[in-house]
């Protein structure tokens, strides 16, 4: 009955961000579990290769490019998923950048840009996903991907944890909002994960330094974000909405 309780068969799920990273294992996740998953992001040939590898393995996958920062390329995403799957009822809004400077070097434009993927890219695709929902009456999950950095800050990051707390902020402003359709809007905030893009920096001194400050003393699985993401977007999670998951290692719980 549990594992019932996690089986997406039925559904659709869009994911910002699908072609790299922590996008492409959230949407591998959510077709094992059964979804029809749309990958949506800018470069067509990472979403391409994600679509292969989950139909490869059985599930159903369309990738259709989309910019988080042109909002009628959101809402044209949205009927290219209903064209292939049917109405979205999982979002996971998961498309961010990072501008890596010390805040007073930092250029304008690079602050304006973080801002506008990591926290206007969000609002935009939540919107459009709450708007079809509610059309539709049907109810549904957005799953916004926050950070540790959105508690917490380090150096030469500001517009990016900036971004990250309102994140959440605006997470709990639209659960609150949207529950009246039947929509739940969660976060999740991963600690460090392994990712392709930082596998060099923790080779290095300050990444193994870095390392060592978590409290489990390792990088974190993209696979070790799965289980926070079923939660949120199945059924196994209903009655939750309006919080953060952090996913960390108990990196939030050391001591500073």
């Amino acid at each position: 009955m549990m594992q019932q309780r996690f089986d997406l068969t039925g559904r659709v799920a869009l994911v910002t961000g699908a072609g790299t990273g922590l996008g492409r294992g959230f949407a591998m996740t959510l077709a094992e579990a059964g979804a029809g998953v749309v990958l949506c992001g800018r470069r067509e040939g990472p979403l391409a290769e994600v679509a292969e590898r989950i139909r490869g393995a059985g599930g159903r996958a369309q990738p259709v490019t989309m910019d988080v920062t042109d909002s009628a390329s959101v809402a044209a995403a949205f009927d290219s998923a209903e064209a292939a799957f049917g109405c979205v009822d999982i979002t996971v809004c998961n498309a961010g950048v990072a501008q890596p400077a010390f805040a007073m070097d930092l250029a304008e434009d690079d602050w304006l840009k973080t801002i506008e993927v990591n926290l206007n890219g969000v609002w935009r695709v939540a919107q459009e996903s709450a708007k079809r929902l509610a059309a539709h009456e049907r109810a549904g999950s957005i799953v916004n991907i926050s950070s540790i950095l959105g508690h917490r800050v380090a150096a030469a990051v500001a517009p990016y944890a900036a971004s990250k707390g309102a994140v959440e902020q605006l997470t709990r402003a639209l659960a609150l909002e949207w529950a009246r359709y039947g929509i739940r809007v969660n976060a999740i905030a991963p600690g460090y994960i392994a990712t392709e893009m930082n596998q060099a920096f923790f080779e290095t001194p300050p990444g193994q330094k870095m390392i060592s400050r978590i409290p489990q003393k390792r990088l974190g699985d993209i696979d070790d974000l799965a289980g926070a993401l079923l939660l949120l977007a199945s059924e196994a999670g209903r009655y939750i909405t309006g919080t953060t998951i952090a996913v960390d290692g108990g990196h939030l719980q050391s001591s500073l």
